[in-house]
Formats: C-alpha cells, sequence, structure tokens
C-alpha cells in the first residue's frame, strides 16, 4: 500500500461513457488504479478498493474520469499515442515488472509476451507474462493488447480477441482483414523486448 494512501484514506470512483462503452474508474492520490467497462464496471471497482484500500473514504471522481475520458476519447479518434495521466499500479513483484515493461512498448509497436518475459529477465515465463497481463488493472492505459504470441497469434485478452483486434486496427498494426499481426512487425522486434 502506497503511504501517501493509508495518509489520506481517500479514493475516488467514477463512471463515464467512452467507444468501448461505459467505464467505471478507480483514481488514488497517485493515478489511476482501476479501469473497468460494461455492466460489470461497479463490481470491479469495488472489489479493487476492497482488496487494496478497504477503509478508505470513497468519492467521486468528477475531475479525474473527465480528463481520463477526454484522453480516451482522443486515443479511440486516433488523436493520442500516449497518456498523461499517472497510473497507481499494484500487483506482486512479478505483475509489477510484467506491467512496467509493457507499458513501455509504444504507440503502433508489438511484442511478444516471450520477449516481454526476457527483458525482465524471466526468459522462459511466457504463459506467466500472458497471466500477469490478464489481471492488468487498467487496460490501454497499461497497453497489454501490443503484446502478442510468437507467431503474431492475437492471444487472450481481457476485453475479447475482437477488442484486441480493433485496438491494434486503430494503431495501425494491423489492416482490417487481418487476423493476426504480420511477420513484418514480428521481424521489426528488437530481442530485448524494449519498446523503441
Amino acid at each position: 500500500m502506497h503511504n501517501q494512501d493509508a495518509a489520506a484514506g481517500v479514493v475516488s470512483v467514477g463512471t463515464a461513457n467512452t467507444a468501448l462503452g461505459s467505464m467505471g474508474a478507480v483514481f488514488t492520490s497517485s493515478g489511476v488504479a482501476r479501469l473497468a467497462w460494461g455492466a460489470e464496471a461497479p463490481n470491479v471497482c469495488a472489489a479493487w478498493i476492497r482488496r487494496w484500500l478497504p477503509h478508505a473514504i470513497v468519492v467521486s471522481a468528477i475531475t479525474e474520469v473527465a480528463q481520463l475520458a477526454g484522453e480516451l476519447e482522443d486515443y479511440f479518434a486516433g488523436q493520442r499515442q500516449s497518456f498523461a495521466m499517472p497510473v497507481d499500479l499494484r500487483g506482486t513483484p512479478f505483475q509489477l515488472h510484467v506491467w512496467h515493461a509493457t507499458q513501455r512498448v509504444a504507440y503502433g509497436k508489438i511484442r511478444t509476451y516471450g520477449q516481454i518475459a526476457a527483458s525482465i529477465g524471466h526468459p522462459h515465463a511466457a504463459r506467466a507474462v500472458g497471466a500477469a497481463n490478464g489481471a492488468n488493472p487498467v487496460p490501454i492505459l497499461v497497453p497489454c493488447h501490443r503484446l502478442v504470441g510468437s507467431t503474431g497469434a492475437l492471444i487472450s485478452y481481457r476485453g475479447g480477441v475482437a477488442m484486441k483486434r480493433h485496438l491494434l486496427q486503430l494503431e495501425g498494426v494491423l489492416d482490417a482483414a487481418e487476423t493476426t499481426v504480420p511477420r513484418r512487425h514480428l521481424s521489426a522486434v528488437p530481442a530485448s523486448g524494449s519498446g523503441s
């Protein structure tokens, strides 16, 4: 737990309509801590608060959610490639390593799960990297949709493979008819798994 949050004891929660539908968001003093879409978003956000900050006072996140919704709107319109809002990631040490490595994968780029695993010093942990990204609390902000299988296959995504395909099409990685990442993108990936 972050000391600042323990002292403040406050989390902000808000909802907004986005291109993906109704979004729920949790914010701490350190940044966006949880995002969820759809009918389950309020329950997902409440579960995050119960797990990480069970004694926090919950307030409305009017300003924060408006800023985040605006940034997401720009992203979905193809006018934003990175986000200004900070994130507050909480998870196991392994998950945090994976999420930080995933954050370094730039817009319009892809990496394989194996490359991320190698970049964090666990070259045989591709499946564990996939599992960690399945638990990613802030999808899109931590762009786990930019990770693919070693053959370019669009392995699972919390929002569904169709959503992953849509996000990769938006970022210019896939054409409308493509269902796997083309070899031209895979061959351009540095072995280190860096985001550049």
